[in-house]
Order: structure tokens, then C-alpha cells, then sequence
């Protein structure tokens, strides 16, 4: 009975081993086991802990001691009874019993304090105690038995000080945990035990900073043998994660290859590729990087914490090369992966990125569109009846292609079809692999739209605008199935009022002359910001833009030492003599001190302040964003941002005020509104 007991027990326990999965980006645990937070003592939990092995294991040795337990004259004369109790203290200890798995213990302690086993029901019974949160206890117990540690076995001796280290795992005491891990890797009768304990050193050991000892740890986790390849595979990718200025980057990366060239490591190469990246880009090879990054994602059975990780990487190389919709793109794709925690500190941050870069990606999607349209405008009939059938012969061969790949692999014998049905023909709508490629790359792409018609237009309100709405309907995406190779549909769409256009090209003007100010002043991409400024002028706009832009332009200019920005200083104190933009370049000071000045920057924050608590909410909101753009250089710019903030908070509610909150803590931080933001923001979470 014992022996068919053990036999179920080990089963079981390797089952348990299987289904565990380790987060390798977070320190592991000492012994790999998942307890149910909410498990109810005495219990049977409702995890996979709780299998069928691990109760055969406890009928067998109830029965083992309801048959052959031998009480003659108050003690026990079956010598394996011991055994049996043992036995079901640990079956009921991974089934998560902890209550019962503790009484079982105690009686071995109590009824046969000689037993052979008797330390190691010791060691079973401590950290059944620290399962019970009973850490003093589980401690004591120790404590009393590494007393005596040169009458400990080398095998007890590894159980306790792998124990003991759990323990203090718990008390937050990592020097003590250092300490018991180090002794307990000193012997290796448990080698899977010891190569984990290894692990976990290497990880303290980076916690710490002491990259030296983290790397000999991973090391000696690498040349055992006989231990389960995941620990020697990640112990690689663990001493590629403690790279630093004094690493041997050509060796780590030759060494990153051959692991990536391995075959026995496919189910590893996310993590591989991610590491291989990080290094190339530490040594300054952005595409190399960037190349790495992208397998990272698209290798089968990718990891989604892993996905996520190389996604934001890929927006970070984006958003250093100001290429914010693609940044955009990126960030949104980390976001939508599903986790079980999104109140993360690092998504909470990726999150506000991604919100900040809301604004530029509505605006470059703008300029895009109104571009496109304005472009077939200009054209002549014949150009653009050339144009759209040029794109009508592009459509019909891509359709045609599709359909011709359909046919080769989808449409073939009755067999073939019922493969498919089964999962297992080429099919690419039965490809699982395949479609879920399709999902990530449209989520990159788009981002998240909702189910609805028209999802590939964003919902800007720049774009309310009727007569903009039906400008934009000559987008080819748009055009009904039954008339999208008719030409005349095409023609029939494209804007031929005046109003119409000039309102497209009003739209267009304001969504330049927002990008660079987005440029400009949240992101200082000076660059980005004069090339919009620029090409707006070229444009012709509207008289109320042109000296805002050339004064952002004589500041943007100025602020990369170009000598351009002289010119424009010229320009707009020799032209534009009398404005506040060319008192804010001879003498700043002069705007702020005239006070009784009706206009002056204070006078008017004064006059939205008071229509704010009149519960004027959306004048306020519309008379701030004037402001903000008026008074961009200003010191007085903060106050302007935060009276927006809490006016949007009143209109559209609490997250909407901690979104608008947020852009103020993150551009504004070293003033007294930035810090009043965050302390806003903190109350709000709080609650």
C-alpha cells in the first residue's frame, strides 16, 4: 500500500511540476507552488494542486494504517506506520489541506519521536506553518533543528536550509535568505532543488547590485547536469539580462546566437530574441535591435508578458525616432494584451505615454487625410480618372490574387475540406497560428476600433464638420462593394465647392499648425516642429495663424541655434511692430507688469476663473485652449493648463479630469500647478 501510495504521490507531484509555470521576470519562488489566496483551511482547494494522484496517495495511506497499524501495549510495533503518516501529510499539503497536512505531522512528532524520519516531518511541519502564515513558529522549528546541523544527513540538512530560507523569503530578511540558499547549494542530493536554489541566488543577487556573484550563480546553474533544461536555458538569458559597461558585448551576442540557432531552444526564443535586442541596442544598432524585437513577437507560442514587453521596445525606437503614430501603434498593442493585473506601475505609465500621444496621432492623421484629398483636387479630370484607375487595377489584382490562393489551398478534395473543418488543413482561416498573426499585426497597425461602419476612420471631432464628412467619402475604403471598381463613384465624391474646400484646407491648416505645437512644446522634436510650421506657411492660411506661427518658428529655431530664428526675429519687430509677439521678444517682462491692462495674460485667467464657478464649464474649456496657445511662453501657462483641467473634470466627469490632470503633473511637474496636479491625482486614486 505504501509503495502504490508513493508511486501516486511522485505522479502527482511531477504533474504539479508540469503545469507550474515560472515568471522568470519576477525573483521565483523557493518551492514552486501556487496557494490559493482565499483557500479555506481544511479545505479541498480547486486549483490544479488538487488531483486525483495526491488523493489515491492519501487513500492509500489511510488505509495502510487502518490495516496494519499494530498498537500493542501503547506503542507502535509496525515499524512503516510512521511512513504512512508522513505520506499523508504530504499529499494532503500540496492538495492545499494545510490544517489536516499539520495534524498529520503532529502525530508523527508525538508518537514516535524516534523515528527515522522524524527531521524531515520537522522540516514538512514548518512550512506547513508558513503556509498558515505562522512564520515565528515555522522559524522556531528550524532554528531548534539546525541547532544540532553536524547530526543533520546532507539531504535533511539541504531540506532545512532550503526551508528555513523560505521562511525568511516571507520576513523580507534577505541576507538570511542569501545565507540558508548558499548553504543549501553547497551539497547536490536534490539537483533540481539546488539548480532552482542557484537561480534564485543569481536573481537576489542582482537585486542587490552585485552583478559578480549573480553571474557565477547563473553559471553554475548552466554546467549541471542532470537538471530540467528550463533552469539552464533562462540561467543564459538571466546573465544576458545583467548586462553592463564592463560586459563582453561580442561574446554575450555570439553566445545569444547560437542559443537563437538551437533548435531545442524554439519555445525559448522570444526571451532570446528580447535579450539579443536589448544588447544591440545598448551598442547603438537601433535596426539590428529593432529586427530582434519583431521575431521576439511573432515566434510561436510567443509569451504574452514577453509580447508586451518587446511591443513597448518597438515603440520606444519609434518614439525616439519622433514617429509617434507608429509609437502610438506599439503602445496600443501592449495595452490590449490581456494580463491579470493592468494596475501595474509600468502599464499606468505606458498608459499616460499613450494618452499623450493622442493628440499628435488625431492631428498626423488629419494632415494625412485632408492632404490626400486636397491633392486629387488640384488634379486635372484626366489626372484623376488616371489616379482611380490606377487604384481600381491595383484592387482588382489583389482581389484576384486572393481568390487564386483560396482556390489553391482552401478548395480542394472533399478530404481536404474535412481537414480543414478538423483544424488541420492549410486553410488560412483554420490556421490558428496564421489568424492570430493577423489579429496582432491589425491591433499594431489600428489599435482598438470599435465594431461599427467606417472603423477605419478615428472619431476626431475636427472631423464633425458636415461638410468635411462628405469630402472624405472619396477614400477608396469607403466606396460601396457594388461601385468600388466604378470610376464615376470615385469622381462623383471629390469636393468641387469652394466652401467645401476651403473648409478641408481650414481643418487641414489647424491640424499643422497643432502638430507643431504638440512638437514644439510637449515633445521639444524642434525638427518636426519647424518642418510643419513651415509647410504651413506655404499654405497660405489663414491670417489669424501666420504670426502665431512665425513666432513659434523664431523660438523653435532658437532653440537649435539656427540662424534662422534671426530672420524671423527680424521679421515679426520690423512687421509686425505693435503685437504681443514682438513685445515677448524685445521685452517679456512688459506683458506681465501691465496689469491694468484688460487683455494682460493675469486679467484674463481672472475673468475664466470667475466663469468657472459661475459653472460655465465649456466656455471655460474653449477660452483656455485659446489662452494656452496665446500664452504659450508665459509663466502663467501652468494656471491656464490646470483651470482647463478641473473645467474638463466638472463637464466630462473623474477620469476625464485625471487624463487632463495627468498632462499637467507630466509637463508642468517642477511648478506649483504640476505639483498640485499629482496631489489631485493621489486623492483620486485613493478614494
Amino acid at each position: 500500500m505504501l509503495y502504490n501510495g508513493d508511486v501516486a504521490f511522485q505522479k502527482g507531484l511531477k504533474e504539479l511540476n508540469s503545469k507550474y509555470k515560472d515568471d522568470y521576470w519576477k525573483r521565483l519562488p523557493i518551492e514552486p507552488l501556487k496557494v490559493e489566496e482565499l483557500a479555506i483551511p481544511g479545505i479541498k482547494g480547486t486549483n490544479d494542486n488538487s488531483n486525483e494522484s495526491f488523493e489515491k496517495a492519501e487513500e492509500k495511506a489511510v488505509k495502510a494504517v487502518q490495516k496494519h497499524s499494530m498498537q500493542i501495549a501503547g506503542k507502535e510495533r509496525n515499524n512503516q506506520i510512521d511512513e504512512a503518516y508522513l505520506l499523508l501529510g504530504k499529499s494532503r499539503y500540496y492538495s492545499q489541506r494545510f490544517v489536516p497536512a499539520l495534524e498529520a505531522f503532529n502525530y508523527v512528532l508525538q508518537k514516535y519521536p524516534t523515528a527515522d524520519l522524524i527531521h524531515e516531518t520537522r522540516i514538512w511541519k514548518a512550512k506547513t506553518q508558513l503556509r498558515l502564515n505562522n512564520e515565528e513558529q515555522a522559524l522556531q522549528l528550524l532554528q531548534f533543528m539546525l541547532k544540532k546541523e553536524e547530526l543533520l544527513e546532507e539531504d535533511i540538512l539541504e531540506k532545512a536550509h532550503t526551508a528555513i530560507a523560505m521562511v525568511y523569503t516571507e520576513m523580507d530578511s534577505t541576507d538570511q535568505v542569501v545565507h540558508h540558499l548558499k548553504r543549501a547549494t553547497i551539497t547536490d542530493n536534490d539537483k533540481e532543488q539546488r539548480a532552482r536554489n542557484l537561480f534564485i541566488l543569481g536573481q537576489v543577487y542582482r537585486e542587490r547590485n552585485d552583478i559578480d556573484s549573480s553571474q557565477t550563480a547563473f553559471q553554475q546553474v548552466i554546467e549541471m547536469k542532470k537538471i530540467p533544461y528550463k533552469y539552464r536555458i533562462h540561467s543564459q538569458i538571466e546573465k544576458a539580462k545583467n548586462l553592463s559597461d564592463s560586459t563582453d558585448t561580442n561574446a554575450l551576442i555570439e553566445t545569444l546566437d547560437k542559443l537563437i540557432k538551437d533548435r531545442d531552444n524554439r519555445p525559448y526564443l522570444d526571451e532570446l530574441h528580447y535579450q539579443t535586442g536589448l544588447v544591440h541596442q545598448k551598442l547603438g544598432r537601433i535596426d539590428v535591435s529593432e529586427e530582434h524585437f519583431v521575431k521576439s513577437v511573432h515566434t510561436k507560442n510567443a509569451k504574452p508578458f514577453q509580447q508586451g514587453l518587446s511591443y513597448e521596445e518597438l515603440g520606444n525606437i519609434y518614439f525616439d525616432k519622433a514617429k509617434f503614430v507608429d509609437a502610438g501603434a506599439y503602445y496600443d498593442s501592449v495595452l490590449s494584451i490581456p494580463v491579470a493585473n493592468k494596475n501595474t506601475k509600468r502599464l499606468r505609465r505606458l498608459k499616460r505615454k499613450r494618452e499623450n500621444l493622442e493628440e499628435v496621432i488625431s492631428f498626423e492623421e488629419i494632415t494625412q487625410k485632408t492632404d490626400s484629398i486636397l491633392d486629387i483636387v488640384a488634379m486635372s479630370k484626366e489626372e484623376q480618372t488616371a489616379f482611380f484607375q490606377a487604384h481600381i487595377d491595383k484592387l482588382k489584382e489583389a482581389e484576384e490574387k486572393a481568390k487564386q490562393e483560396t482556390l489553391n489551398a482552401g478548395f480542394g478534395s472533399f478530404d481536404d475540406a474535412r481537414n480543414q473543418a478538423s483544424g488541420n488543413g492549410k486553410w488560412y482561416f483554420y490556421n490558428t497560428q496564421v489568424v492570430g498573426f493577423g489579429a496582432q499585426e491589425f491591433q499594431r497597425v489600428w489599435g482598438n476600433r470599435p465594431l461599427e461602419d467606417n472603423w477605419r476612420l478615428s472619431d476626431k471631432s475636427v472631423f464633425r464638420n458636415e461638410e468635411v464628412e462628405e469630402s472624405t467619402e472619396i477614400v477608396a475604403d469607403e466606396i460601396e462593394d457594388s461601385k468600388k471598381y466604378d470610376i464615376a463613384s470615385y469622381l462623383e465624391r471629390i469636393p468641387t465647392e469652394n466652401s467645401a474646400i476651403d473648409s478641408i484646407k481650414s481643418v487641414r491648416n489647424d491640424a499643422y499648425y497643432n502638430l507643431g505645437l504638440i512638437y514644439k512644446e510637449q515633445f521639444k522634436v524642434y525638427e518636426l516642429a519647424t518642418d510643419k510650421f513651415e509647410k504651413l506657411l506655404t499654405f497660405s492660411p489663414e491670417e489669424r495663424l501666420i504670426l502665431p506661427t512665425k513666432y513659434h518658428l523664431y523660438k523653435a529655431y532658437l532653440a537649435i541655434n539656427s540662424p534662422k530664428a534671426s530672420n524671423y526675429k527680424k521679421e515679426i519687430t520690423t512687421n509686425y511692430a505693435d503685437s504681443k509677439y514682438a513685445k515677448l521678444i524685445l521685452n517679456p517682462q512688459s506683458i506681465l507688469e501691465d496689469v491694468d491692462d484688460e487683455n494682460s495674460p493675469e486679467n484674463v485667467y481672472k475673468k475664466m476663473f470667475y466663469e468657472y464657478e459661475e459653472k460655465k464649464y465649456d466656455e471655460v474649456i474653449i477660452k483656455t485652449e485659446t489662452a494656452i496657445k496665446q500664452y504659450t511662453d508665459l509663466p502663467i501657462l501652468p494656471k491656464f493648463e490646470l483651470l482647463r483641467a478641473y473645467a474638463i473634470g466638472k463637464k466630462d466627469g473623474i477620469e476625464a479630469f485625471r487624463t487632463a490632470l495627468e498632462f499637467v503633473k507630466l509637463n508642468y511637474s517642477n511648478t506649483e500647478e504640476g505639483k498640485k496636479a499629482a496631489q489631485v491625482i493621489e486623492t483620486i486614486s485613493a478614494q
